[in-house]
């Protein structure tokens, strides 16, 4: 399979979570960004729309069950991540939702380029 122009809309979804990500970082605020609270919300609506794009026209598949799988286990870090941002775990929390989407993304786009081959029946041996 080759990459299409969905992979490059998600890669562009992504990409505007890491950039505020990484501002709120070095900043400690951006645009649209002053808090954990913020930017977990900014990860979860992107992240949401990047794997929508993604999936769209996927095969419904035993590999493609464990992407949505684990997307939905990220996006339930994200949710704790987003209830838990006043707490003292609100960094490390959104770190490993940060990271988790970025796994996300890179597992996806492995599949669509062809990467991953696991998408085949197991042989039947008689």
């Amino acid at each position: 399979m080759k990459l299409t122009l969905r992979d490059l809309v998600a890669t562009v979804l992504v990409a505007a979570i890491a950039v505020p990500y990484v501002g709120y970082l070095m900043y400690g605020d951006m645009p649209f960004v002053q808090d954990a609270r913020g930017m977990a919300g900014v990860g979860l609506v992107l992240g949401l729309v990047a794997f929508v794009v993604l999936r769209t026209g996927n095969a419904h598949d035993r590999f493609g069950a464990f992407e949505a799988w684990t997307a939905t286990a990220v996006g339930v870090l994200g949710l704790v991540a987003l209830a838990l941002a006043e707490s003292a775990a609100a960094p490390v929390l959104l770190a490993a939702f940060m990271a988790a989407i970025l796994i996300v993304w890179a597992v996806e786009v492995a599949d669509h380029a062809g990467l991953v081959h696991v998408h085949r029946a197991p042989a039947v041996h008689t």
